[in-house]
């Protein structure tokens, strides 16, 4: 800052003053002071208000101690960028002139305006780039001059020139990975170089490929991982270690997963009693494979989850791992890691134990032949499936049995059960998106879940009681400003819930989810009960699970895929051995929080993967689509338009120009309504659309709306 701009900064602080006031109080050219002026207001530095100069939104006190704030920059746009506090106290709005060049997940350094343009809110500068992010997917373009550039994803508006060296055969519309070889103090001076070329940005696929690469997502495992994974090739259980332990491979156990489920966690077996019932939950014993220290666990930690996306997955574990010796193949030898509970007649626990177990699972389930032997069809000959699961078919009615009893337990704790539409993707032979399906829970799967409830469930007691260090997994209640926000949607859904409290008991909200399950409003509802929850998470306090109603609950069943699992497996396995509680805390305290910090992070960056990548893959399904007209629900209301919701759970955007002839009126999110017409549309409604455009690359479907 110049020496004359300080002193128009410091006069204007002193109170508002004219153009002709500053020259009068600073004694400086007319033409000067005019040009200073003109370009403290073009960044900010300067606000006129009234005919008079005040301190603008980007001025802030350069005192000796000129506290920043670490941040990480979180969301940019042409014109404008969010950062996240490192200290979680939120976001900080930054105006495009002062991002000064910072790219999404830069560290950086934020001083804080003392005029934000938005009274009370955050808004600041980015003073220093302290750690760059130079490494991003996107997709080539035109510069506004005609060169060859990218824009990077999730940045709509912001483009880099391409150096010429590196970006040889790349045509328009290709997907690709790229490093910011040179970085200019605003967007526009950086430069980028192509270093992965995916193919065009027509195909979901390719479009995968770069969200994997832009995130830095683990695809591949380093060598040292792969050389210990080698030695699991083709790998059969040590005879050795099964004669140490519980031999169960007399009892009829099997597993139930859909059909091309590779990496098994989890096997049942249940026997009825006179009192009561046996369950068995039966865990693949992934932490006897991978040990502490080891390049495997090392690398399972930083990965902490498997992968799901369309067809394929990223595993957390090596294959000879994950679909070899840990796996819980039919018919073959398996060390597992058992948790064996007494239920009384009416299915609640009476007593657990664990113990390192051999298996052998005599049969591999699938979610669909069980709903179709538990509820059989008139006139559908089952001879086939019977025979397949003959050696467990006497089980299956004593589960379901078990189950319906654990449901009414459910129920009268309030545990919520919100409706939410999942969509299975079905692939060519050529990876493209040929239909889309509503992915329907069966008895099956509501079996299998609630009987690893009761394991994950019994794991976490164990940790708790036994004072243990432990990852649990936790769901705390909402908040009092979430409630109002909830109650306000009720409110414009026609419904007068009245809590007892601010904070509503689960039984209050089950109530609720029951009351318009199936009804119009159903969506608002569940939505809006689902908005209002906190996310769940991972953390080494037992704080109990808001939304299953639990005091104990942690994730024990899926040590193949998640390593929260993986890492209570090992304590629980120290516990088994008699190791003090007191040593325990020594061995695992710094490891239990570090795993549930790890495991958290990496969880919330895996759904979000997952979920934009199903939307590339709906964007290309619809693609083939143009044209057609459906009936589908509003979702969700917003003053820019409406979000359509199609019966095959995909989703596009209808613009409010199209609904409203005045300016829409938008009520609580819940309604929008066209004063001009008086025509409204309510979530949950019905609208007649037609697909209009669908953009892969950025998995953005938009609709037209058809007058009906």
């Amino acid at each position: 800052m110049t020496p004359l701009q300080k002193s128009i900064l410091n006069a204007v602080k002193r109170r508002p003053m004219t153009l002709r006031e500053l020259q009068n109080n600073l004694q400086v050219d007319n033409s000067r002071l005019r040009t200073t002026v003109s370009a403290m207001v073009a960044t900010g530095e300067l606000s006129m208000r009234n005919g008079t100069y005040v301190p603008g939104f980007a001025t802030y006190e350069n005192a000796a101690a000129p506290n920043t704030i670490p941040c990480t920059l979180v969301k940019l746009a042409a014109r404008f960028g969010f950062a996240s506090r490192d200290d979680g106290e939120g976001d900080i709005f930054i105006p495009g002139r002062a991002l000064h060049g910072a790219m999404p997940n830069d560290k950086i350094n934020v001083k804080l305006f003392d005029h934000p343009r938005v009274e009370g809110s955050s808004e600041g500068e980015v003073v220093e780039v302290t750690v760059p992010n130079n490494r991003f997917a996107g997709t080539v373009c035109l510069s506004e001059d005609g060169r060859m550039a990218v824009e990077p994803d999730g940045c709509r508006d912001v483009k880099f020139l391409l150096a010429k060296q590196g970006s040889e055969g790349v045509h328009l519309g290709d997907k690709v990975g790229f490093l910011i070889t040179h970085r200019g103090n605003r967007h526009s001076d950086h430069r980028a170089a192509v270093v992965e070329k995916f193919g065009s940005s027509d195909y979901a696929s390719e479009c995968a490929k770069a969200i994997l690469y832009g995130r830095s997502v683990r695809q591949e495992f380093p060598p040292e991982v792969l050389e210990e994974a080698r030695a699991y090739d083709n790998a059969t259980i040590d005879p050795a270690e099964a004669a140490k332990r519980l031999d169960l491979r007399g009892i009829p156990i099997f597993t139930i997963d859909s059909a091309e489920t590779k990496d098994i966690d989890d096997a049942i077996s249940l026997q009825k009693l006179d009192d009561g019932y046996e369950l068995g939950v039966h865990i693949a014993d992934v932490s006897h494979y991978v040990r502490p220290g080891s390049a495997l666990n090392e690398e399972a930690f930083e990965r902490a989850t498997s992968i799901y996306y369309a067809d394929k997955v990223i595993p957390m574990l090596p294959t000879q791992l994950s679909n070899g010796i840990c796996s819980l193949n039919e018919g073959e030898d398996r060390l597992a890691f058992s948790c064996l509970m007494r239920l009384d007649e009416n299915g609640e626990i009476r007593s657990y134990k664990f113990v390192k177990s051999v298996i052998c699972s005599r049969v591999k389930g699938v979610y669909k032949e069980i709903n179709a032997l538990l509820e059989p069809e008139e006139g559908v000959d089952l001879t086939d499936l019977k025979t397949k699961y003959e050696a467990v078919l006497d089980q299956l009615p004593t589960m379901d049995e078990l189950y319906r009893k654990r449901l009414v337990l459910r129920k009268a704790r309030g545990a919520m059960d919100i409706e939410s539409n999942e969509a299975k993707l079905v692939m060519d032979e050529n990876g493209r998106c040929i239909d889309i399906v509503k992915r329907d829970r069966g008895t099956s799967e509501c079996m299998i879940e609630e009987f690893m409830l009761l394991a994950n469930q019994c794991a976490a007691n164990a940790g708790r009681t036994n004072k243990a260090p432990f990852v649990y997994r936790v769901h705390e209640a909402p908040d009092a400003e979430k409630m109002e926000k909830l109650s306000a949607t009720l409110l414009a859904c026609g419904l007068n819930a009245k809590f007892k409290n601010p904070i509503p008991t689960q039984l209050e909200l089950a109530a609720l989810l029951d009351e318009t399950r199936g009804q119009p409003i159903q969506i608002p509802v569940h939505t809006g009960i689902l908005r209002s929850m906190q996310k769940a998470r991972y953390a080494p306090q037992p704080l109990g699970h808001y939304g299953l109603v639990l005091a104990d609950y942690a994730h024990f069943t899926s040590p193949i895929r998640r390593y929260p699992d993986l890492a209570i497996h090992r304590i629980l396995t120290e516990m088994l051995n008699g190791v003090s509680a007191s040593q325990l805390q020594r061995d695992f305290n710094e490891f239990a929080q570090q795993a549930s910090e790890k495991s958290s992070k990496q969880e919330v960056a895996a759904v979000r993967i997952e979920r934009d990548v199903e939307d590339l893959y709906k964007a290309e399904y619809m693609h083939n689509h143009l044209g057609e007209v459906y009936t589908g629900t509003v979702a969700g209301i917003t003053p820019r338009g409406v979000f359509v919701e199609l019966d095959n759970t995909v989703e596009g955007f209808v613009p409010a120009a199209q609904l409203c002839k005045g300016e829409p009126q938008v009520i609580d999110g819940v309604s929008m309504l066209d004063p001009l017409t008086g025509k409204s549309w309510m979530l949950g409604s019905s609208m007649k659309i037609q697909v209009a455009a669908a953009d892969v690359a950025l998995g953005r479907i938009d609709f037209e709306y058809m007058v009906e």
